[in-house]
């Protein structure tokens, strides 16, 4: 039996308006190298100023996760010779990092938590884009200098399970931060995964092999459960010291493999020394009250959720893990539907409609309080749910009054107890034979009765007060 070991190294964009050492925008998508000033050029005489909004975001994120916060931390120099780097060095921060230490806590499948320690999670330069095309290769330099923070998670990470828990619930967090889009597809949430194995009860560590620049939790799944696969069968060959050894390996998506991409550097490799240009990041007490101005996070939400609105606790989890859909939720509660009708109508009903069109939350026909309003009227009585089902179909193809389109459709339900009891008795009077029945122990004929009278109203008849007159009428 083996033992699987995960360290994560998360790469997040912070999303500031300028690089971290100079002014220079951050924007996305622009023309190649239009982004670029001395400073991220590495071009002589220029020198960098710590971009001031990072260091607050790398503070807040600290503080969310039970961190230790420096207030005065260092930035050290990393050299490599890659054509990306202009300067042929990163700066970084390797031995007194902004953010030491802290936790996150995961949801695993039994229902239980738990706790990933965090080594430390520091600010750094990213470098800029390599671009391949055909015979030749071109750099574009207008991600060099955008600002990273580096998340480094303790080795205690068992399976892939729990690796791709543990990203989400960060990858959630810094975005209810606000400290990162986290755009996977963009590359501002990224992430290298180091997997050993080892026997079962050896305390010794494996082999570390790192599988590099994943942007993709299905990808980091697979890749993870293939290398995990290919470690555990060299040990059972007996061949773990020829095939594992510590390197670097790319994920091939189209393969379904990791593939050797070079032997993994150590900290000597890089030369690091302290970074000559800059003097220790030390910050205010304005700084640090500014960090600490954070939203309620996904675990305080969960737990609100369950004890205040009494909503199951996978309905609050599945809620919670983005910030669109828990800030459309609440948005909804405060249209004035009930929260359990909330959960359905949103998670089930309006998603599911979404899913089907080229539309995402943010960009939904229908808005949180028009959904709100609807729930509301399931609420109240006013329509059944199959008719508030034919209105949310209508409000996906058009903006609509839904008091109107209640009239219109002839959807008000029917609570009038005296034109139920009619239907009831004429049901009743049709189908004697089943009514005796009923009363002498078939107890299951209740639905036919029930489905009857819901057919002869055409559905407009209130359910709750069917099942009630019913049983009065039966006895």
């Amino acid at each position: 039996m083996f033992e699987t070991v995960i360290g994560l190294e998360v790469h997040v964009q912070l999303n500031t308006k300028t690089k971290l050492f100079c002014s220079c925008p951050t924007s996305f998508g622009e023309h190649q190298n239009t982004n670029t000033c001395p400073t991220c050029l590495a071009l002589p005489g220029a020198l960098p100023v710590v971009n001031k909004e990072a260091a607050i975001k790398a503070m807040r994120l600290g503080y969310a996760i039970n961190a230790n916060v420096v207030h005065s931390s260092n930035f050290d120099r990393k050299s490599y010779f890659y054509p990306d780097s202009p300067s042929a060095y990163q700066i970084t921060q390797l031995t007194n990092a902004i953010v030491q230490k802290g936790e996150v806590f995961i949801d695993l499948e039994d229902g239980t938590q738990k706790r990933i320690g965090m080594t430390q999670a520091h600010l750094e330069a990213d470098a800029g884009k390599n671009i391949h095309e055909g015979s030749h290769s071109k750099v574009d330099l207008n991600r060099a200098g955008t600002p990273l923070l580096e998340i480094v998670s303790n080795p205690d990470l068992r399976n892939a399970s729990e690796a791709i828990s543990f990203l989400k619930k960060l990858h959630s967090t810094v975005r209810y931060l606000d400290i990162s889009d986290a755009n996977m597809q963009e590359g501002s949430f990224r992430c290298d995964v180091n997997v050993s194995v080892r026997p079962k009860g050896q305390e010794a560590f494996g082999t570390r092999v790192e599988i590099k620049n994943m942007n993709s939790f299905r990808f980091i799944e697979d890749a993870i459960a293939y290398e995990v696969q290919r470690q555990t069968e060299a040990y059972e060959d007996g061949i773990y010291e020829q095939e594992v050894y510590q390197e670097t390996r790319l994920w091939d998506t189209e393969k379904g493999v990791t593939q050797s991409m070079r032997g993994k550097e150590e900290a000597a490799d890089y030369r690091y020394f302290p970074e000559p240009d800059l003097p220790p990041l030390v910050v205010t007490e304005a700084m640090i009250a500014e960090a600490k101005e954070m939203p309620e996070l996904p675990d305080a939400k969960v737990k609100r959720y369950v004890e205040e609105l009494k909503i199951k606790k996978y309905d609050a989890l599945v809620i919670c893990s983005e910030k669109e859909l828990a800030y459309f939720f609440e948005d909804i509660l405060k249209a004035g539907a009930s929260a359990k009708n909330a959960v359905n109508w949103l998670t089930t009903e309006l998603l599911g409609r979404l899913k089907k069109t080229e539309f995402t939350l943010s960009t939904s026909p229908v808005s949180a309080s028009k959904l709100g309003e609807l729930v509301s009227k399931i609420d109240d009585g006013t329509i059944s749910g199959k008719g508030a089902k034919d209105i949310l179909d209508v409000l996906m193809e058009k903006e609509a009054d839904i008091s109107e389109l209640i009239d219109s459709m002839g959807l008000a339900q029917v609570s009038d107890d005296g034109a139920i009891l009619e239907i009831i008795d004429t049901i009743l009077e049709a189908n004697p034979e089943k009514v005796g029945e009923y009363k002498g122990g078939k107890e299951k004929l209740f639905g036919f009765f029930v489905g009857q009278t819901m057919k002869a109203s055409k559905g407009s008849a209130n359910p709750q007060k069917v099942n009630e007159l019913l049983k009065e009428r039966l006895g």
